[in-house]
């Protein structure tokens, strides 16, 4: 009877303690954010971000303008809940705004980008003007970035190969030219997971794609001899052969072209690929060997440095050299970025700042995400910003800068002391990489940290000091020492490589990262970088969670790509391809995708699988339960009467054509048409998950382009085929 009389009372006094204790978690929140002072403007380029990020997830302009709406709203309750004061309602309302302008910022860019892209593929016939040409010798192939001339019906802007034999004397860049090529519209992501180059593409303003072929006229030649970069190109790939010659020229002036592919790959497979693309290392190296030359130069000359402040001197000679640098390799958004960065460390030491911070870091990201805000679903942006990121982030640890600091100590022991920093530093960098390596790429150097202690200073202390002496000494006769160590450097460089490729286990291969699991690892590797205190180490919660959810994401037993040519299927624990003549990019991107480190197999060559000219039919196994799959692969029509009883027999069919409405397979039909809405799938037959390119309503402007279209031409002839 006195239960209920002592209940109120009870509820009375939870109801009046409820404030204090949100009292006493905000005030918990502000003592932490107090801590965190310094930290906290770190996250505003990480808000910034997040918007960007927001608007390539997000479907529709709808949604785009809901979200902003909603970042609004808090940043509204923000202030609101500022008028106390306090740290926390700030930092929620500068945040909201950062991720509403983030938001806002990349839509107006991919509007403001928007081109008319290639309805169908075609062959033409045009004139149009060059704008760019990168020579690709390592495939014997020169690309050529053109705009045609109005009433092509064309494109503005299309990316053309060429063979190397086919271009004409006085194809250079400004030259007009007149040529036949077949093009296509840029091609999407042929499968979940895959590079997306109509996304590059619409923001790049190139709205086709193809070969041209011979003969190609030249209606006006361009400058001659071409620019500087394409001779300082062909000057070093004629004094260093192959590969070796490429990595130089890549060197120099970005220009990637001459490298094989096998040394490509092998580069990549040991870690060593971020040498070829000019990047901060590079930029950095030219910064600092610029700046040393011009103070110990001016230092010569004792008036001078008794008057002038020789630091300063020699930074704006180093910023003249960065920006020299940037113009010479291409100017492309990566070198760019590097030069952003360089530009303010250089004004950090001006300043008397200390010249490497977080907040360096910070700004540089703001400045690239200001000016290409799409850059942040790229690779480069990623790969580049989390290297630089976690190198900062590890060496402003206290810990770790008591322990690296200078001291007084012997010779052997500072050496063992650089090189155990170097290690460190290699080891946390390859941490950082590896994720977005396998999200991007699907697999990721296991040896990269070593191989870069070696790589990274010969690169930088000798092949490029030697490169730069016999470029500056060949107008003297002088340079064919130099052309020869360059050379010598090269090779150790490029053994190095196959080496550590060569090694058993020296990449990992991984299928398709589930999107969540690679958020979940970003925002872990956050808040353990930007944060000091130890509320930090609640950052490895998430980054346990997204690497356990990379780590056992199933394989995909079916991958099918956006035209439905070309599939890959797992049978027997195998990944095998449908057509025997898939291209060497087709085998190699299902095969990645699949999670394959290595070459597929035939689907006409295994045991369960009973294949003709222009069909297969696979048995296939998963989780105790049996499936048969049917795959037309060519193009010739099929005695309707067969097909829809192969049909009836199968659970999922697959086929490049429209297949008939009789066609009605147990489980999952994907022809032509259903392929046109979809994309390229991904299915996983262990829990039946079906992974589409495309989503229903998704609304993004490369998805649904303007389009433009020459004349239409006749199709072939086409012969009946049969499912015998």
């Amino acid at each position: 009877m006195a239960s209920p009389a002592v209940a109120a009372p009870s509820t009375r006094a939870v109801r009046l303690q409820t404030p204090r204790a949100l009292r006493r978690l905000r005030d918990g929140i502000e003592a932490w954010l107090e801590a965190e002072r310094d930290q906290i403007v770190l996250w505003a380029p990480v808000a910034l971000g997040g918007g960007v990020a927001a608007w390539f997830l997000l479907p529709d302009p709808r949604a785009w303008a809901a979200a902003i709406l909603l970042c609004l709203a808090v940043a509204l309750g923000g202030v609101a809940l500022g008028a106390g004061g306090g740290r926390l309602p700030r930092m929620l309302t500068v945040g909201a705004l950062a991720c509403a302008c983030g938001i806002g910022l990349v839509w107006w860019r991919a509007e403001r980008v928007a081109a008319p892209v290639l309805a169908r593929p075609v062959v033409a016939t045009f004139t149009a003007i060059v704008e760019r040409v990168e020579p690709l010798a390592a495939r014997d192939r020169v690309r050529l970035t053109l705009l045609p001339d109005a009433g092509s019906h064309l494109p503005h802007r299309i990316r053309v190969n060429l063979a190397t034999a086919d271009v004409p004397a006085g194809l250079g860049e400004q030259a007009h030219i007149a040529l036949r090529a077949r093009l296509m519209p840029p091609p999407a992501a042929s499968v979940p997971g895959a590079h997306d180059f109509a996304r590059v593409a619409w923001f790049a303003g190139i709205g086709a794609t193809g070969r041209g072929f011979a003969p190609v006229r030249v209606i006006a030649a361009g400058p001659p001899h071409g620019g500087l970069r394409t001779r300082l190109t062909a000057h070093i790939t004629a004094h260093l052969e192959g590969s070796r010659g490429g990595i130089a020229a890549a060197l120099a002036t970005g220009d990637e072209g001459a490298i094989l592919e096998a040394d490509s790959d092998a580069m990549r497979r040991a870690g060593l690929a971020h040498l070829l693309s000019v990047s901060g290392l590079h930029i950095t190296a030219a910064v600092a060997a610029t700046m040393l030359l011009v103070l110990r130069l001016l230092a010569l000359w004792p008036w001078l440095a008794i008057r002038i402040r020789l630091p300063l001197v020699a930074a704006v000679a180093g910023a003249l050299a960065a920006i020299g640098y940037t113009l010479l390799t291409g100017s492309q958004v990566p070198t760019i970025r590097s030069c952003v960065a360089s530009l303010l460390v250089l004004a950090a030491l001006v300043m008397g700042r200390e010249a490497m911070t977080l907040r360096l870091v910070a700004a540089g990201a703001t400045v690239v995400l200001l000016a290409w805000p799409e850059s942040l679903v790229g690779a480069s942006f990623q790969l580049s910003f989390a290297a630089i990121a976690a190198i900062v982030a590890l060496h402003e640890h206290p810990a770790i800068d008591r322990w690296f600091a200078p001291r007084e100590e012997g010779r052997g022991m500072r050496l063992l002391r650089g090189l155990g920093s170097l290690l460190l530093t290699g080891l946390v960098v390859e941490a950082a990489l590896m994720p977005i390596a396998v999200y991007h790429f699907h697999k990721a150097g296991v040896y990269g940290a070593a191989a870069n202690i070696v790589a990274i200073p010969l690169t930088t202390f000798v092949v490029m000091p030697l490169e730069a002496c016999a470029l500056v000494l060949d107008p003297l006769g002088l340079a064919a020492p130099f052309w020869w160590l360059t050379d010598l450097a090269l090779r150790l460089l490029l053994g190095l490589a196959h080496t550590v490729a060569d090694a058993p286990g020296s990449s990992v291969a991984l299928p398709s990262m589930p999107a969540s699991a690679f958020a979940a690892m970003v925002v872990g590797g956050l808040w353990l970088a930007l944060w000091r205190t130890r509320w930090r180490r609640l950052g490895w919660l998430p980054l346990a969670i997204g690497a356990g959810g990379a780590a056992l994401a199933p394989a995909p037993d079916l991958l099918v790509t956006g035209d439905g040519r070309h599939l890959a299927v797992r049978i027997d624990g195998e990944l095998a391809l449908l057509r025997d003549r898939a291209g060497d990019y087709t085998r190699t991107m299902l095969a990645e995708n699949g999670g394959l480190d290595g070459e597929p197999a035939l689907l006409a060559d295994q045991a369960g699988a009973r294949c003709t000219k222009d069909a297969c039919a696979a048995d296939l196994r998963a989780d105790g339960r049996h499936w048969r799959l049917l795959a037309t692969r060519s193009g010739y029509p099929v005695a309707w009467t067969a097909l829809v009883a192969a049909c009836r027999s199968a659970d999922i069919v697959v086929s490049e054509r429209r297949l008939p409405r009789g066609c009605t397979p147990r489980w999952l039909k994907l022809d032509g048409m259903a392929l046109r809405r979809t994309g390229g799938v991904s299915v996983t037959l262990t829990n039946g998950e079906v992974r589409t390119v495309r989503t229903p309503g998704d609304r993004h402007p490369w998805l649904a382009p303007p389009t433009v279209m020459p004349p239409r031409t006749a199709k072939p002839y086409r012969v009946k085929a049969s499912l015998r």
